[in-house]
């Protein structure tokens, strides 16, 4: 490993519930032991979702790899010296000493889902076909009936209602819902 490689990003495995205490560590470390031109930045892949539960939305944070946290860094005896040896980090990925990088396309992939291609968070529903919905606003409002297709990326809901003694699919907003 005498040589410097090339650009790359790393998987460093840390204790559980380590990863930002390790990403804070190993930047101080970077900035203190004057690494710069070697480590570039420290990744904890999160992902940002909407959560919705009894027709109350909000926020939440998921790390999607629990105990890794990416690098990217120039691979050398000194870099990988300073990340091995950070507290927190239990070893890199790859065999025996020698880590191995992630693929770019891996790298594109990592990127789209924590959101550096600032996509929209994903929303959460906890409705599935075949539940039983209440709608709680809009021209439908009190209507009960089963759910027919969840459509988790736009945020709607697909659910069967009986207008005029027919059954009809009526698509609407998630946030109107109310499983019973």
């Amino acid at each position: 490993m005498d040589s410097i490689e090339e650009r790359r990003w790393y998987i460093v495995q840390t204790y559980a519930g380590y990863e930002n205490r390790v990403k804070a560590n190993l930047e101080q470390r970077i900035a203190t032991m004057g690494m710069e031109d070697l480590i570039y930045a420290v990744l904890v892949p999160v992902e940002e979702r909407v959560s919705v539960k009894d027709g109350k939305s909000k926020k939440v944070i998921r790390k999607l790899f629990p105990s890794y946290v990416l690098v990217e860094m120039r691979l050398s005896d000194q870099s990988w010296y300073v990340v091995r040896h950070t507290p927190g980090v239990t070893g890199f990925v790859g065999s025996g000493n020698h880590p191995i990088p992630l693929t770019e396309k891996e790298v594109r992939e990592i990127m789209v889902k924590v959101g550096k291609d600032h996509a929209k968070p994903k929303i959460e529903m906890n409705l599935r076909p075949g539940d039983t919905v209440k709608v709680k606003s809009g021209p439908f409002e009190g209507q009960v009936g089963p759910v027919v297709e969840v459509n988790a990326d736009k945020g709607k809901v697909k659910f069967a209602v009986t207008v005029f003694g027919r059954e009809t699919s009526v698509e609407t907003d998630y946030t109107e819902l109310e499983k019973l």
